[in-house]
């Protein structure tokens, strides 16, 4: 069994976001997503010692003060290019924990009792990586345009309700071991296969991040009607 005390919890912000520029910091709902994100933290069971935001412009660094939170200054080049995974996740080897739990901060509707269910499956579990996923029931075809979803045994109409579950990449929690990334492994070990990143299921609506301009004004709206 894993501790807690092993694990550093990670979230990784910048502003160069190509789709949809400084969103960390842009005006939402009288906060921002940066902010959103860090109070969500510290509502969690994660020490806020074995805790760092992983930041590189000045902006994001005076909201991580402001909430009394530490912070890895991350270089310029692992926050403007998308480049290998040891330099995206620098801060590997500077640190001496033996797990790391990433928290996507664009996730704004993920709930941090969410983040605690993580956190602990994570710790119960023997496998080196998890990873959070959705549920999906739905048809799919490849590029040849054949269909590659199972076609349900009785059924001649198409029935979502009736396909199989499969699961999507949720893009919002991720957990494995900080010695492997040197070696540009996350989340398990290969060759991968069945519970190797074991998968932790979470709903779609959790998994709802900001990328693109549209998508501030209609969560901007859903969320004051929730909060607001």
């Amino acid at each position: 069994m894993k501790n807690l005390n092993d694990i550093l919890f990670i979230v990784q912000a910048r502003l160069n976001s190509e789709r949809a520029p400084q969103k960390m910091i842009r005006p939402f709902a009288g906060t921002n997503l940066f902010e959103i994100c860090l109070k969500k933290i510290k509502q969690t069971k994660i020490p806020l010692e074995n805790f760092r935001a992983s930041i590189f412009e000045d902006e994001l660094i005076d909201i991580a003060n402001k909430h009394g939170l530490q912070y890895y200054y991350r270089s310029e080049e692992s926050a403007n290019n998308d480049t290998s995974l040891q330099k995206i996740y620098e801060w590997h080897n500077k640190f001496d924990y033996k797990y790391a739990v990433i928290i996507n901060a664009c996730n704004l509707f993920l709930k941090p009792e969410t983040i605690d269910m993580f956190i602990d499956e994570y710790i119960a579990n023997p496998y080196d990586g998890q990873f959070a996923v959705m549920p999906k029931q739905q048809y799919h075809w490849d590029q040849s345009g054949s269909l590659i979803t199972k076609w349900p045994v009785g059924n001649n109409i198409m029935n979502t309700k009736a396909v199989e579950t499969i699961f999507e990449a949720g893009h919002v929690l991720y957990a494995g071991k900080m010695d492997r990334i040197k070696d540009g492994v996350w989340m398990g070990k290969p060759p991968y296969s069945k519970n190797n990143p074991k998968l932790f299921e979470i709903s779609e609506f959790e998994c709802l991040d900001i990328d693109d301009e549209w998508q501030f004004d209609l969560y901007t709206n859903y969320w004051e009607k929730l909060y607001g």
